[in-house]
Parts: structure tokens; sequence; C-alpha cells
């Protein structure tokens, strides 16, 4: 347990709090701050990252400004798995392009623990990434938060 400011909403999830959960992530993800970002997690959080392993706050900044600086024009979307009490299984593409200008859609899946006050715990992350053209792109809305009605996973059939 730590001493920090619960970040509704807290477990025990529903379906609409776990959602809701996941929107927030998505939409903080989409800001590629990695202060901002790092809030959301316990300061000592264990994360798996594709092959990477970190812990804590320092090492989740770390972490995010050099994927940041390697993956540009990120656009990311994130939908509901499952969930249960204080667990959220979550499903994810991104797209993202590289220095040489090619283009990639990460996919990928994350299971999330919490702790009680509603921060992020544990976070195993296993992320694919897949040479994609740039006329093949379907997340084209302005960098930042997903407009709320952009289709989300399933619409676009990813």
């Amino acid at each position: 347990m730590t001493n920090e400011q619960p970040r509704p909403p807290l477990p025990p999830f529903n379906r609409d709090s776990a959602m809701q959960k996941i929107r927030l992530a998505e939409d903080a993800w989409n800001s590629q701050d990695p202060e901002k970002v790092s809030l959301a997690y316990t300061p000592d959080s264990r994360w798996r990252n594709r092959s990477e392993y970190v812990t804590g706050r320092e090492q989740i900044r770390d972490l995010l400004t050099r994927k940041w600086q390697r993956e540009h024009e990120y656009r990311l979307i994130k939908e509901l798995w499952a969930f249960t009490d204080n667990r959220i299984a979550v499903r994810f593409v991104y797209e993202w392009q590289d220095d040489n200008g090619a283009w990639f859609r990460a996919c990928g899946n994350e299971n999330w623990l919490f702790d009680d006050k509603g921060l992020m715990a544990q976070r195993h992350a296993s992320i694919n990434d897949v040479p994609i053209t740039e006329a093949e792109r379907k997340f084209r809305w302005p960098q930042g938060r997903r407009p709320d009605d952009h289709p989300g996973l399933t619409e676009l059939g990813l």
C-alpha cells in the first residue's frame, strides 16, 4: 500500500469501471507525457514491457521517454479483454513511425494488477510490431486523445 492519493476508479472493478480505467490509461499514453503516465503506477510498480523489465516510476519514465523518442506519430487504442476484482486484461493496438519514415502497427496484450488506491502495481505487456504502409494506417486523428466518436479496435476489425 502506498501513501498516494487514490486514482479512481478503484477496485473492485465492474465492467463500467474497468472500461473507464482503460480509457484513462489510453488517454494518458496518447499524451506521450512520461511524467503524467508514470503517476498512474505505484512508486515500486513492476513492469514487463516486451523483453524489458523495469521497477519503479523513475525506470518507467525512462522507458517511456526512450519509447516516444523513437516512436513518432504515436496513436493508441486500448480495449477491455477481461477483468476481476483488482485485475484488468487489455488488448491494444498502436501505430507509429520510425526515424526512417517506416510505419508500424504494434499489437499486444497487457495484464494489470492494481492496489486498493487504484494505482497499477504490475503491468505485463506482450507486444508485436507489424510493418504497415502509410496507406494501411487506421489511426489518423490529430495526436493526443482519441476522439470519442473514433471507432475502437473491434469496430476497426483489429
